[in-house]
């Protein structure tokens, strides 16, 4: 039996009162990564979660889509709440077709359940090879589970970080459906986005049917929320990276605001320089269009329109 616990001490709430961006969206723009927790009186957290966030349900996510200008959502399952899938396709479900979800599920899953997971609009499963927040990498769950979904043409995401692609890159290569990795892949920022670490991940991307979520400047920065250049532009440290992605590989990149940005204890981000980032990485009207709007709609809802 779950019972409610309190957050998990140092967790800093997400942002109350986000700024209104100076950028505006283009229409029909898509929040490729965000997630929703709880609330955990509806929705417990898992017993084997490796943090307790605070509660961040649809209502939330939703007031904040409407303020940012974003039209649409991909909901990704958050670790807190393990395999149960209840928050993210409730919440997909409450969105009226404007939301997709990304799963989490065992090798054990019957195709009834991914049957019922693709009726109600999740089109993929997420798997977590960061060290601190796993106990063991999943490979053998991940093989299993990939064979699974392939013939529901779902794709996998992956999150992981750059200085373990190496020992995971040939087994990333040998999955049978596309691969989406969550925040470039997690580089340090501090080794340059022209060092050998970033550039390996760029040629695994070019070689496989990958896509790349130029997401969270504020875990990968040095710098941190300081603005450098005005206070609508902070992590610039950020951006070489971010821009390097969108130029070399721009129908395969998406974007997300990660809200409520889980697990976070240094600082929480305002998700409105979160949008006024996106200019910095992608710098003209074509770029932020394919970002924002065509990629995601060619991934999530193909055939229709923004």
């Amino acid at each position: 039996m779950h019972t409610l616990s309190p957050k998990t001490p140092g967790w800093l709430d997400w942002y109350q009162n986000p700024s209104r961006p100076t950028f505006r969206l283009p229409a029909g723009a898509v929040d490729a990564h965000c997630h929703v927790f709880g609330p955990q009186a509806a929705f417990p957290f898992a017993a084997e979660r490796k943090y307790t966030p605070c509660d961040g349900g649809k209502e939330q996510l939703f007031a904040l889509r409407d303020q940012l200008g974003i039209a649409r959502n991909v909901i990704v399952q958050a670790t807190c709440h393990g395999a149960d899938n209840s928050a993210m396709v409730d919440a997909v479900r409450a969105a009226g077709g404007r939301a997709r979800g990304i799963a989490t599920v065992r090798p054990d899953v019957a195709e009834s359940e991914l049957l019922a997971l693709d009726a109600a609009g999740v089109r993929g499963v997420r798997f977590n090879f960061v060290r601190r927040l796993v106990d063991a990498p999943p490979t053998a769950a991940l093989t299993t589970i990939a064979r699974k979904i392939a013939p529901l043409g779902w794709h996998i995401v992956l999150y992981f970080e750059s200085a373990d692609l190496p020992e995971l890159e040939g087994f990333f290569g040998s999955l049978p459906t596309p691969l989406v990795i969550d925040h470039m892949g997690r580089p340090d920022v501090a080794k340059g986005a022209d060092g050998p670490e970033f550039s390996r991940f760029l040629r695994f991307v070019d070689r496989h049917d990958v896509w790349v979520k130029v997401t969270c400047p504020e875990r990968l920065s040095i710098t941190g929320p300081a603005a450098l250049h005005g206070e609508r532009h902070p992590y610039t440290d950020v951006v070489p990276f971010g821009r390097r992605v969108v130029e070399e590989f721009g129908d395969r990149v998406l974007w997300g605001t990660d809200w409520p940005h889980p697990n976070l204890t240094d600082h929480m981000p305002d998700d409105g320089l979160l949008v006024d980032h996106l200019p910095q990485v992608a710098v003209d009207e074509e770029q932020q269009r394919r970002l924002l709007v065509d990629n995601p709609m060619r991934l999530y809802w193909p055939g229709e329109d923004a």
